[in-house]
């Protein structure tokens, strides 16, 4: 039975590195407040930094650079973040630009949220091509909410699958699966963590 779940794993991996497969990844962070009053403020404070997304650059040298524009390509400097905006993705180093867009986005009394998608770069001529290293049926949320004297914050990563397909991923297949497997091993982890101990801050 080990054996079997082994070979089944490794199967997997090689379907990943392929783009034949996805992965579902959750980060998530909580910070528990001396009483609601406080919960309650504190959460008006994690839907506005939630809602901010070119502050997400300042959260660490480690952390991508975002950047946030309207539906017509005009950038937001101060946001927010609202359905039909792209949002670009600058890794660090010596990386190809990502875009992603809103697709979705709710608020309630107790939780907010927007979920993006990858997307072509809406400044380039290129409508086939998806600038990022996830193909485009994968989906991210960024989610705040609060219960009772907590704050939780939410990165939920579904069907992340590699952008490595043509027509799709163009000149960008290599480096694409370079990027998602890193992404995988490590550095989503830093850079969702960061973000979601930000939000519940």
């Amino acid at each position: 039975m080990k054996l079997k779940a082994v070979v089944g794993q490794i199967q997997h991996e090689s379907k990943l590195i392929q783009g034949e497969a996805s992965r579902d990844i959750i980060y998530e962070s909580h910070h528990t407040y001396p009483d609601e009053s406080a919960a309650g403020k504190a959460f008006t404070n994690s839907i506005a930094k939630l809602l901010n997304v070119n502050k997400w650059t300042d959260l660490s040298s480690l952390s991508a650079d975002f950047a946030l524009y309207d539906p017509i390509g005009r950038s937001k400097p101060n946001g927010p973040a609202e359905i039909g905006d792209f949002i670009q993705i600058k890794l660090p180093g010596p990386m190809p630009e990502n875009w992603v867009r809103v697709i979705h986005g709710q608020s309630r009394d107790t939780l907010a949220e927007f979920t993006v998608q990858p997307c072509p770069d809406p400044m380039a001529n290129k409508p086939d091509q998806i600038e990022h290293f996830f193909a485009e049926q994968a989906r991210s949320t960024f989610r705040v909410e609060v219960s009772g004297c907590t704050i939780s914050a939410y990165e939920i990563g579904r069907h992340e699958s590699i952008n490595n397909q043509q027509p799709q991923a163009g000149e960008r297949g290599v480096i694409n699966t370079i990027i998602a497997e890193a992404g995988w091993l490590f550095y989503q982890k830093i850079q969702w963590k960061l973000l979601t101990d930000y939000l519940v801050e």
